[in-house]
């Protein structure tokens, strides 16, 4: 079974996938249709922690990976300039 098979419900419904759900994102942020915060991160940061503070779920680590153009990992080299979506945002789309 897929590791993020149970996911947050959103909208009322169960999560989508998420690799069908990151070209989503990175267009949204590409064309500018979802607003986001930008940051640096520092030493130990990880997308996953990012996602539970930002969103309260550290399964949407991927959201904060598609916008920032990363591959599919939680470890990120500090300094690397992330992403954020807005919460609001990110839900109209996933």
């Amino acid at each position: 079974m897929p590791r993020y098979t149970n996911a947050s419900l959103i909208k009322g419904a169960k999560l989508k996938s998420s690799a069908s759900r990151a070209f989503d994102v990175r267009a949204a942020i590409k064309n500018r249709n979802i607003n986001f915060s930008e940051i640096t991160l520092q030493e130990s940061q990880r997308l996953d922690i990012l996602a539970g503070i930002y969103y309260g779920d550290s399964t949407l680590w991927w959201a904060i990976a598609a916008a920032s153009d990363i591959g599919w990992s939680l470890q990120v080299p500090p300094g690397t300039l992330v992403r954020i979506p807005e919460e609001k945002d990110l839900r109209k789309i996933i």
